[in-house]
Formats: structure tokens, sequence, C-alpha cells
């Protein structure tokens, strides 16, 4: 926490504790509820209740919808039926049916029991899309206009509406729930005549998304637009609720956040580090050492392969180390990059020519300068500083032709399969470092026992 939050935080315990509830809520009454959130997590599970039933009733739903899933249920669990219908009812649509999703099924049960028909009506309708779907992370809550309305009707309805709704300052024009165009705040406030039909001043142009596009593509394009809100429409082109900026931004970070870990060979966590138990942590991690640790095995029987050879020529052993890991290096850059280029929707897979060129071109530059670098440190610090004699001329270029050669192979390598795996239909991300650093590494020794056969032998 930042210094002002530690104050902040101090304060409130202070209070807590002289039990000056009504200095208390005029102080919280003055946070953000993204502040809020932040006290609460620092403090005892005891004191959370007490605290959460001094907010007022619009802040407390806000603090509620931030908080992680275990403190929510925490809350449910102390809470009456009508305190739980209070903070219910002051939830957005999209808000209560994340709540539903993440909650066991009694606390469900009295989550719906509490909400009026229309509400559990429409967390049903959001609850039925696939998960990480734009239908799955939609709000139903969105201000709708008739094209055939004047400017003046328009501003009353919207006035009359927009108490409940997630966002006013995009409009949707809408027939039979058909989505005809668009109209913000700003161009019903700024035209001319109050008489004027919204159908004039609408933009017909909207861009839109289905209810089963992936959510991650409909991050990008609030990236791309810069929009506030995105439609989202059925089949039949049917406005059924709007993504708002605020759940793109979650998505992005959940996305950023499953690929990172992905990228550490680890399995998502859908918990935060200090919500996680050991057990959590194990559990996530285990399945990709073990992998790992068995797909090292063949880096291993390559050695063992070449075993006679090595006992001729010792000195090579000692330069495995420096290869592997400047393969598997090479090919974690090449393999990021071309992952992030993916995410972003910068490549598709018909670029590749395009993308294996290039990374030819970069592992040459690369290669050939790491094998010069290679051959002065081998022959003026390993042959002259350190005295080791066995190291020959010949024995350096060895070296620095492989690696080269493992440089070139490595990109290829860290540069194809994040492209190949999207084109399957699995996660790039699974194609990062750990995966891509085993096979470099079982392709580097194999090139290195090689060009030392060829050469040495």
């Amino acid at each position: 926490m930042a210094v002002h939050d530690v104050t902040i935080e101090k304060t409130i315990r202070a209070l807590l504790d002289d039990k000056k509830y009504q200095t208390l809520k005029d102080i919280l009454v003055t946070m953000e509820p993204t502040d809020i959130v932040a006290v609460f997590e620092e403090l005892e599970e005891e004191r959370m209740p007490l605290l959460f039933r001094l907010l007022p009733k619009e802040t407390a739903a806000e603090v509620f919808a931030e908080l992680d899933p275990d403190w929510q249920e925490l809350l449910i669990k102390g809470f009456s039926d009508t305190e739980l219908k209070e903070v219910v009812d002051e939830l957005y649509v999209d808000d209560a049916a994340d709540l539903v999703d993440e909650m066991p099924a009694n606390v469900v049960k009295r989550i719906l029991a509490q909400a009026d028909p229309e509400m559990r009506k429409e967390i049903n309708e959001i609850l039925r899309y696939p998960d990480n779907s734009a239908g799955s992370v939609m709000t139903t809550e969105y201000v709708s206009l008739r094209p055939h309305m004047t400017v003046a009707e328009a501003i009353v309805r919207i006035r009359r509406t927009g108490v409940d709704k997630e966002t006013i300052y995009t409009c949707y024009v809408t027939e039979e729930r058909k989505l005809l165009g668009v109209v913000s705040v700003k161009d019903l406030l700024l035209a001319t005549d109050d008489d004027t039909p919204v159908s004039q001043i609408m933009d017909e142009n909207v861009i839109s998304v289905g209810t089963l596009t992936d959510q991650e593509e409909v991050a990008q394009m609030f990236s791309r637009y810069n929009f506030l809100a995105m439609p989202v429409v059925d089949n039949g082109g049917r406005m059924v609720g709007i993504v708002t900026f605020d759940d793109a931004m979650d998505i992005i970070e959940e996305e950023t956040t499953e690929d990172i870990e992905k990228m550490a060979g680890m399995l998502p966590s859908e918990k935060t580090y200090l919500r996680s138990t050991p057990f959590d942590l194990f559990r996530n991690r285990i399945p990709w050492l073990a992998l790992l640790m068995i797909s090292a095995t063949f880096t291993g029987m390559i050695i063992t392969g070449f075993e006679n050879k090595l006992a001729a020529q010792v000195v090579l052993t000692a330069f495995i180390p420096m290869l592997m890991d400047t393969g598997g290096n090479s090919g974690s850059q090449a393999s990021v990059t071309i992952i992030r280029a993916l995410s972003l929707g910068e490549l598709e897979f018909k670029d590749a020519p395009k993308v294996i060129w290039k990374e030819i071109r970069t592992s040459v530059l690369c290669g050939v300068s790491l094998a010069v670098l290679c051959f002065a440190k081998i022959m003026l610090f390993d042959r002259l500083v350190l005295g080791n004699t066995d190291i020959m001329p010949k024995t350096a270029f060895v070296v620095c032709f492989t690696m080269a050669v493992t440089v070139l192979i490595a990109k290829m390598v860290g540069c194809s399969l994040p492209m190949v795996a999207k084109r399957l239909g699995f996660d790039p991300a699974v194609m990062a470092s750990p995966f891509i650093t085993t096979i470099v590494d079982a392709l580097s020794l194999l090139v290195y026992f090689g060009i030392a056969s060829a050469f040495l032998f």
C-alpha cells in the first residue's frame, strides 16, 4: 500500500478501536470505492462486516463488486436477507452474474432468492454464454432510444432511465431490439433543434461484437477504437447488451496475467498471490515442472549417446551449458516477441513467411556477433587467462560455429511454434520459455555433437 493508504488504514483501525463509528462513516463517504477495497483487504476478517455496514448503499455495492470472491462470500454469510437484498439491488447485472458464477451453490441460492425476477432472468441470460465470451462479460443495462424520438424526448428518456444504467454517455438506437445506430449524449446536447429526430443525428456505421466473440478480441477492439462501450448483438443483429470500458480493462488484466503464468510454465490461477495457499501454488506449478523434468530426459539421452566422443574430447563438456543457455535465451526472445504480436492482433498465420525471413536475418546478425565474441572469450580468457591448454583454435571454431547455428535454430523454433499453436487453436503463450527452451536444448546438443564429429573426430 502507498504511504497515504497506510495512514488511512491506521486511522480507520484507531477509530474502530475507539468505536467512533460516525467519524468513520464521514471518512468513508469521502473515499473512492477502490481505496476502500484496499483498506478492507488489510483488515482482520471480523472487522470487515462492521465497516461495510457503515458505507452508503451505493458505495457499498461498488465496494462489494470490487472485492475478491473470498471476501464477498465472507460478507454474504454475515448478511441478513434484508442486507443482502439491498446489496444485490444496487449491483449491475454483469457484476451480479459474476458473483453468482463464483459463489458456492448454497450462497447462490441466497443471492437469487433476494434478486428480483427481472434481475434473475438477466443473470441467467448472461450465465448461459460460454466463459470468456463477449456474452459472459456484457451487461444488459444500457440506454436504448428509438429512431423516431426527438432530441428532447431522448434526453428525457435518458434522465428517466439512466440512473440504473451502467453508462449513459453512449446510447444505442434500436427498433424491435434491432441495432440501427449509436448516438452520444454529446451529440444530443449539441443538437441545434430539440425537435430533430434521433435517426438524423445517429451514426449508422456501428461497430459491434457477437455474443460468442472471444473476450480478448473485444478488449483489443476497445484499444483500437477508443470506445467507452461496445454493443453486443446476437446472430440476428438484435442487441442484447454492452461491454463497458472498465470490463475491458479487467479482461486485459486477466488475459495478461494468464499469459504471463503460462509463459512462466504455470497453470493460470484464479486467486491473487496473497490469497493463494501453498497447495494452490503447488497445484498450479507441479504439472509443468513434472512435464519439463521428464522432457529433459531427451537431453540426457543425447549426452549419453555421445559419451565416448566426449571422453576423447573432455574439453567440449565445459561449453555445453553456455550453448544450451544461449539457445534457450535466443528462442525465448523470439517467442515472447511473437506471442505479444499475436495477442495484440499484429500478426496472423499468413504472416509466417515474413516473420521467418525477418528472424533469419536477425539470427544471422546475432549468431555471428555472438560467435566472434565467443571465439575471443575462449582464446583469450579460457586458454590464456585460465591456462586451459587443451583448448585449440579448432575446438574454439567448433564451439563458435555451433553457437551461430544454435541461435538460428532457436529463433526459428521460437518464432514458428507460437504461430503454429495459434493456427491450431491453442494459446500461443503455452509455447513460451520453458517449452521452447527444452526443445532448443535438445537441438543445440545434436548440432554441437554433429559439428564436433565432423571437425574433431
